[in-house]
């Protein structure tokens, strides 16, 4: 693992882990599960360490499909320019990063 990488998985980890440093957005399915299934989807995001080489490959921890509340979700995460409009040059720099991540149903997938 490169240093850049070790950079975007901390930075991936923190967004996922504590909510800080980038955006989440929850899409309408995960947005209208029951106020219990709900936090079960967000509990098991932020806890979620099951990243292997296989669904990891580049070893960001950006991106994963998990089954919690019944429900099978997906997380991922993408890398923005500060103004949302072009993808970021640099996700390893939170600088120059607006880190997005994106909660979903895997059915909206």
């Amino acid at each position: 693992m490169t240093d850049q990488t070790g950079r975007i998985r901390a930075l991936n980890d923190e967004l996922r882990r504590t909510g800080t440093g980038g955006r989440i957005m929850l899409t309408a399915g995960i947005a209208g599960l029951p106020p219990a299934a709900l936090a079960a989807v967000l509990l098991a995001v932020q806890v979620f360490d099951a990243f292997t080489p296989d669904n990891d490959p580049l070893g960001e921890h950006d991106f994963a499909l998990l089954e919690a509340a019944r429900e099978r979700v997906i997380f991922k995460i993408d890398y923005y320019d500060p103004t949302l409009s072009l993808h970021s040059d640099d996700a390893s720099d939170a600088s120059v990063t607006e880190r997005v991540l994106t909660i979903m149903l895997a059915s909206e997938y």
